[in-house]
């Protein structure tokens, strides 16, 4: 398994609700995904970035995913050129539980 992190600039300008919105509305298309384990949103305003960790079985089913169709898409939507980190997941721990 491998965990991989997807980042990309944002506008700073950008308002938090439409950056929830736009992470939101690509949900849809990761809960489809059938080589996809997990997705996490990431967002940090003051840096101006914005992306994801994604668990994967391979390199491969992450790059699959993450070609040229994902790159015009971060492109076009934030204007920014996404970067990629790939590591091996020997362990994850997950609980179970309810958030208020």
């Amino acid at each position: 398994m491998i965990t991989e992190i997807v980042t990309f600039e944002i506008n700073k300008e950008m308002e938090r609700e439409r950056v929830v919105a736009l992470f939101e509305e690509s949900a849809k298309i990761w809960r489809a995904h059938p080589k996809l384990h997990r997705k996490n949103y990431l967002y940090d305003p003051d840096a101006g970035i914005a992306g994801g960790v994604y668990t994967w079985d391979s390199v491969a089913d992450a790059q699959e995913a993450h070609g040229e169709a994902f790159r015009a898409r971060v492109a076009e939507t934030f204007g920014s050129t996404p970067r990629f980190q790939y590591f091996e997941t020997p362990v994850v721990v997950q609980n179970d539980f309810a958030h208020d």
